[in-house]
């Protein structure tokens, strides 16, 4: 029979506290991983709901973008309309209550254009130093910086149509302070600008040839570059793969095919004018614009104007044919250099600059710092 003492050890509960170099026990382990699996969902779910509120302007962008055709023939309150853009909201041009320079002279303004299902905060946030191109170009140079939201999913020349009618408005208000004007384009945007261009010149042409005033075409003049960012200038592969296979679907003619091929004809004007980059009316409303090689009018660079072709491109070499048809992921670099602006018969005082950044996507085109700089001396080098 064992005799019980007071003399021995008795057990401290904080014991393996006072020992750091001691491991937790195999189901102290079970337990923290238990712990770490449950809240996981709870992590998940917090992380997605910031996520979301921090990217939740790009939800009306995105379903314009897809579908901004569809909402703007119901007349959908979600359907956006042209508008520059201030503090997230629209502004009417008679409201931007532009400014000239402290001299009374007229200043450098540039007008951002985004690209398919974006808005204007891809040329004002997200960049990893902070601001993007348009807050930065507005310190640096003193320009005046407009951004400019709309429908993507509109025909390109629809959109190029009402921003030739907004630039208009914008010089018939303030004559006395736009001076040199400048666009810039990202992908589809590049599209809406050079379509704007286009009706604009053949507005004024129409009124010189009677003899009109063409007051409506008064931001021409001024129009002194358009930089095309990543713009898709002979089409998006993206695109014209998406055309393809709805076409081949619908010729297998079962059910299921017509189905799939029928979902995919869904998405909006705006993204099937990328297959050939449609610029103008007469284009999509020919009936051969849904042939593999449809009609297609040339807009040719405008006489007077500095145009700067920037082409990202995922690989480290410009000369191979995956540079070509692949380019930043989105637009092949062969589409975004444009066989327009590589046209041997332009007149000889055509400005055309083109450069070719590497290693960059389609995404960070928006937030390089040799993008920016560029973009910078040109801009500054015109006031």
């Amino acid at each position: 029979m064992c005799a019980v003492t007071d003399d021995l050890p008795i057990p401290d509960a904080n014991a393996a506290d006072s020992q750091p170099d001691k491991q937790p026990s195999r189901w102290q382990r079970a337990a923290a991983v238990m712990s770490r699996a449950a809240a996981a969902p709870f992590n998940a779910a917090d992380y997605l709901y910031r996520t979301g509120q921090a990217n939740r302007h790009f939800t009306l962008p995105i379903l314009n973008g897809a579908f901004g055709d569809q909402l703007a023939e119901r007349h959908d309150r979600r359907a956006i309309q042209m508008s520059f853009r201030r503090h997230a909201a629209d502004v009417a041009v008679a409201s931007l209550n532009l400014q000239p320079t402290p001299e009374g002279r007229p200043r450098s303004t540039v007008v951002f254009l985004h690209g398919l299902m974006g808005d204007e905060v891809i040329w004002q946030a997200g960049s990893p130093d902070g601001w993007r191109y348009g807050p930065r170009l507005q310190q640096d140079t003193g320009a005046i910086c407009l951004y400019l939201r709309y429908n993507t999913g509109l025909h390109i020349s629809e959109n190029g149509q009402q921003f030739h009618a907004l630039l208009t408005e914008l010089l018939a208000t303030f004559p006395q302070v736009i001076g040199d004007l400048t666009l810039v384009g990202h992908s589809m945007g590049g599209l809406v600008a050079r379509s704007a261009g286009y009706y604009a010149a053949r507005q004024a042409a129409a009124g010189s040839a009677s003899n009109a005033s063409s007051e409506v075409s008064g931001w021409l003049p001024h129009l002194r570059n358009v930089f095309l960012i990543g713009v898709p200038n002979d089409g998006s592969f993206l695109e014209q793969n998406s055309h393809f296979t709805s076409v081949v679907l619908r010729k297998i003619n079962l059910r299921p095919t017509r189905f799939i091929s029928g979902l995919i004809d869904k998405r909006s004007n705006g993204i099937k004018d990328l297959r050939h980059a449609i610029l103008v009316d007469e284009d999509w409303q020919d009936p051969h614009a849904n042939d593999l090689f449809p009609p297609r009018t040339l807009v040719p660079p405008l006489p007077g104007v500095r145009y700067h072709v920037l082409v990202g491109s995922l690989l480290k070499s410009a000369n191979s044919a995956l540079h070509d048809y692949f380019g930043d992921g989105l637009v092949g670099a062969g589409s975004a250099l444009g066989r327009v602006f590589g046209d041997p018969a332009l007149p000889p005082e055509q400005q055309i600059s083109t450069r070719v950044f590497p290693k960059l996507h389609h995404g960070t085109l928006l937030s390089n710092p040799e993008v920016y700089q560029y973009l910078r001396n040109q801009v500054a080098g015109d006031k």
